[in-house]
Parts: structure tokens; C-alpha cells; sequence
């Protein structure tokens, strides 16, 4: 099985760019409803991961601005507890299933550490579902 076969593509993920201020993080996690968002340079290259922990202990840390005051804030100045580790695009299905254990998303990168995507952890279990009814129904026909 090749990871592609679970891939997100870039076009589909919510992200953020290194350029982005603390409110277009917040925003942009609302809007989707995700707890992380992989965050991404200028040119495309995977940085890390901004969660919504991250993004609290930031506000609390500045005093909670207002949402005009977050404007000026860099995504930049928020320390990142955690990153997702990246998987190089031709990982063995055992390295990616490693990563799926322990984060919600892998993000995926090609050789340049450029964000091609992202596998996510409920991806790999419904097509892990599916495959075990397959064969349940095989058994029972």
C-alpha cells in the first residue's frame, strides 16, 4: 500500500503561512473546527504544528489582546510545544503507521521538506475498517 493512496492533498488542508497573524490562526481553526493546523514558510516548506494549546498559553501570555491587537501578533512569536513529524512521501506503510499512533495528522513532504499533504489518523482507520469487514464478509459468504 502506498501513502498516497491516504494522502490530503495541499489544494484540500487548512494551513497557515509563517507570514500569518495570531488572529488569521484563530480564525482559520474556527472556521474548520481543527485543534492543529500545519504551519508552512513562504515557500511552501513544512515548519511545524500550531494547536490550540499553543495558541491559549500565547494569549495568556500576552494578557488576552482583542482581536485587533492579535493582528500585530506573529504566528512566528507562538511557541509550538509539540510539531507533528513529517513523513517523506515514499515512507513504508510500517513508518507512517508509526507516526498515525501518536499524532492526528502526519503531515507529508517531498524531498525539499515542501507540504505536499496530510495523512490523517481517521483516514487510516476507516480504510483499516473496511478492509476488515472485506474479509469478515468473505468468511462469512
Amino acid at each position: 500500500m502506498n501513502l498516497l493512496f491516504f494522502l490530503t492533498p495541499k489544494s484540500e488542508v487548512a494551513y497557515v503561512e509563517e507570514s500569518d497573524s495570531l488572529r488569521q490562526v484563530l480564525e482559520k481553526m474556527e472556521y474548520h473546527g481543527y485543534t492543529a493546523v500545519p504551519l508552512l514558510s513562504a515557500d511552501g516548506r513544512y515548519i511545524g504544528t500550531i494547536t490550540e494549546g499553543d495558541v491559549l498559553w500565547k494569549l495568556k501570555k500576552d494578557g488576552f489582546p482583542d482581536i485587533h491587537e492579535m493582528e500585530s501578533i506573529s504566528v512566528m512569536q507562538i511557541v509550538r510545544k509539540r510539531d507533528n513529524k513529517a513523513v517523506h512521501a515514499n515512507v513504508d506503510m510500517e513508518g507512517l503507521l508509526e507516526r498515525v499512533m501518536r499524532q492526528n495528522f502526519v503531515p507529508v513532504v517531498d524531498d525539499e521538506r515542501i507540504f505536499i499533504g496530510i495523512v490523517t489518523r481517521k483516514d487510516v482507520i476507516l480504510y483499516l475498517m473496511r478492509e476488515l469487514q472485506k474479509r469478515q464478509e468473505k468468511e462469512n459468504a
